[in-house]
């Protein structure tokens, strides 16, 4: 009969020669292509990117592959501490993997430079710059993103100018005339509405007829509204 120390010393053989006969793959190849992935998808942000791949679990042993191709997870977002996947899209060596990593930018972000109030539309004067760490995907980092917006709610100074602080001006506001136009068969036909809610260009605005029918259409740049027949 076999002792407990000859099975252990088969059982390491045994993997031994598992390891030999299957070539694994190598985490520096790995960490290398999920840099690289990071480095082009946060390529149009601005100001300095800096990319920290975390260490995989040495532990952790995968089939060498020859096709690595490292992929955003549903729903993530590649900015702080963030999570890429890669997987080996070889049909014999099928795995995935998801590794940890630190995104840290550093960029030029927007500021008010005193408490404006609900309401008030931004002007050039109204906005500073402050070197920070850029930690959400809608803070601003160019006036023209901000220039000419309105604020949702009222801001105290130096606070940092985010995209869901503002709104596009309106375009049509509730109870006002407006002109509906509807395109068929090559002409257009006009009429006369009341606007039924407040809206920007682009957006959606209901619209109740002479006849008292309430239509929907998309109000454009000169405040019609376009129904779609």
């Amino acid at each position: 009969m076999k002792t407990i120390l000859q099975w252990t010393l088969l059982g390491a053989l045994l993997c031994t020669m598992s390891a030999w006969a299957v070539p694994q793959q190598s985490h520096a190849e790995i960490h290398k292509t999920i840099t690289a992935f990071v480095h082009e998808q946060t390529r149009t942000l601005p100001g300095t990117v800096s990319v920290k791949v975390n260490e995989i679990d040495r532990r952790i042993s995968l089939p060498a592959c020859s096709e690595l191709e490292a992929f955003r997870p549903s729903g993530g977002q590649l900015l702080g501490n963030s999570t890429v996947g890669i997987r080996c899209n070889s049909k014999m060596k099928n795995w995935k993997l998801f590794v940890s990593v630190h995104i840290k930018v550093i960029a030029s972000l927007l500021i008010v430079n005193s408490s404006l109030q609900q309401g008030h539309v931004i002007r050039a004067e109204d906005i500073g710059n402050q070197e920070g760490e850029l930690i959400q995907t809608d803070i601003l980092t160019d006036p023209v993103q901000a220039i000419g917006k309105v604020l949702k709610y009222s801001v105290r100074a130096g606070q940092v100018l985010k995209q869901s602080m503002l709104r596009a001006p309106y375009a049509v506001k509730q109870g006002q005339t407006v002109q509906i136009q509807v395109e068929k068969q090559g002409f257009k036909v006009y009429a006369d509405g009341q606007a039924l809610n407040n809206a920007a260009e682009g957006q959606t605005v209901k619209v109740r007829t002479s006849s008292s029918q309430v239509v929907s259409g998309i109000v454009q740049p000169d405040g019609a509204v376009n129904v779609s027949p």
